[in-house]
């Protein structure tokens, strides 16, 4: 009787290897395209932060294109840091840095309230205190429930989401505010986004934002929206300059981008789980944990250096790991680099800051929403009982409830009313303290390392 073949075991199949081996290396003519890839499913989320943060501060369009020169060149920094890693700094894993929606509740009224050089000066600390964070990860791991990062992400949204609708009618101060123009282009910009998200596969999938501002701008030429003046006056080559607005340090500012940043940094811890999770096919162990958070830190206190906002990894990109089921951190590495390149011109930025708003703000709304939308699933991983529901109201009636009176900000004493008038940080705060004191807590997951520990154990018993 013959004996029957066994299958081949996945670790010696060539395309498993590469796909679930974050060292592996795929030849150049597949590395170079799909890292290609990765730039293009974050390029819009990257540059969109700069945009708005400009727009606050009052920017000249030369400003702009400076600001989304450096968000391109950190980024790409940021996330060699990551792929590349810095002895313990580094979680060596497929991941995509990039400028992060999450600080923008809170660095938008400070940047009105005491301009830039505060927001950075804040965002420069907030950094190296996320350093320290993944150094002390596995020890206080336990502070952030799935229900206290998921009320703070759908906050995030929800208090965007204004911004987003702004944008869509021209932009705030703009003379046709509002206009029907501005608003069926937006309009238009968000049909696209969802038809070619829903019709698309694969990489046209993932890149449905992209697809939706390609298609809004080439409109908005058409239309004559576009000024491409500065454009032509932007310098073909040049390196981005550290300090450019300086940096102010404010107590106020601080602790608003601190308490972000925690929350920020756990939503990595999510991108990273999701990464080796549904790429790799196994948890992710406490050190990359730990390398990623770190990395993390430094990306934001190198991003303040360099004029811009913080860095954290992309969960947009996450899903592309998914989709692909390439997990290769080289590949990566090669759109860190693409990005680095993209950072060195100019005239690309100025190409993506004659933009128009309304744009913008199209793609804004599904981006926004996006980020409400995983706020949701993250709360769907803890069970919703009556403790959980009460954390959930506390925090959602004072993250919602204070922008909505603004009364209640402007008597308070000093700067504490600027902590306030975002509501993203008081809700933090409540969220964050009535999981530690109220009785019933759910016991943490165990980490990847813990798990595997468990498997070695077994294996060594058998």
């Amino acid at each position: 009787m013959t004996r029957p073949r066994s299958a081949p075991h996945p670790e010696t199949n060539p395309s498993r290897t590469i796909n679930r081996d974050p060292d592996a290396m795929p030849p150049l003519s597949k590395a170079i395209p799909l890292g290609l890839q990765h730039i293009m499913a974050m390029f819009a989320g990257n540059v969109t932060p700069p945009i708005i943060i400009a727009g606050v501060i009052g920017a000249a369009t030369g400003e702009t294109i400076f600001l989304i020169q450096v968000a391109l060149f950190v980024a790409g920094v940021s996330t060699l840091i990551q792929t590349i890693g810095m002895g313990p700094i580094g979680a060596r894993l497929p991941i995509v840095q990039g400028t992060s929606f999450g600080f923008l509740p809170v660095a938008l009224p400070l940047a009105n309230a005491f301009g830039l050089a505060a927001v950075l000066g804040a965002s420069f600390i907030a950094g190296l205190l996320q350093i320290v964070l993944g150094a002390f990860l596995k020890k206080i791991r336990h502070w952030f429930s799935p229900v206290v990062t998921g009320i703070v992400v759908l906050l995030i949204g929800i208090t965007l989401m204004p911004v987003g609708l702004n944008y869509a009618a021209g932009g705030v101060g703009s003379p046709d505010f509002a206009s029907p123009t501005n608003l069926l282009l937006a309009l238009f910009v968000l049909v696209v986004c969802i038809a070619v998200h829903q019709l698309g596969r694969g990489f046209v999938k993932a890149s449905s934002i992209l697809f939706g501002l390609l298609a809004g701008y080439l409109v908005a030429i058409a239309l004559g929206m576009v000024d491409f003046t500065n454009l032509r006056e932007a310098a073909w080559f040049a390196v981005p300059r550290p300090l450019q607005y300086g940096m102010e340090f404010h107590l106020t500012a601080i602790v608003g981008m601190v308490l972000i940043m925690f929350v920020v940094g756990l939503e990595t811890i999510g991108n990273i789980s999701a990464i080796t999770t549904g790429g790799a096919g196994r948890p992710a162990k406490d050190r990359e944990l730990s390398g990623g958070v770190m990395a993390d830190g430094v990306a934001t206190s190198f991003a303040a250096v360099f004029n811009t906002l913080p860095n954290t990894a992309y969960a947009q990109n996450v899903g592309l790991i998914t989709l692909t089921g390439v997990v290769s951190r080289h590949v990566v590495t090669i759109g860190g680099i693409l990005l680095i390149c993209m950072g060195l011109f100019p005239k690309l930025g100025g190409l993506v800051a004659a933009m128009p708003h309304a744009v913008l703000g199209g793609a804004g709304v599904v981006m926004f929403g996006m980020i409400a939308s995983a706020g949701l699933k993250i709360i769907q991983e803890c069970e919703l009982d009556q403790r959980a529901m009460l954390i959930i109201a506390v925090s959602l009636s004072l993250g919602i409830g204070l922008p909505a009176v603004e009364a209640i900000s402007e008597t308070m004493p000093g700067q504490a009313g600027l902590l306030l008038k975002s509501g993203l940080v008081p809700a933090a705060l409540a969220a964050l303290l009535l999981d530690a004191i109220l009785p019933g807590k759910p016991k943490r997951q165990r980490g990847g390392e813990d798990v595997e520990a468990e498997a070695s154990k077994a294996e060594s018993n058998a």
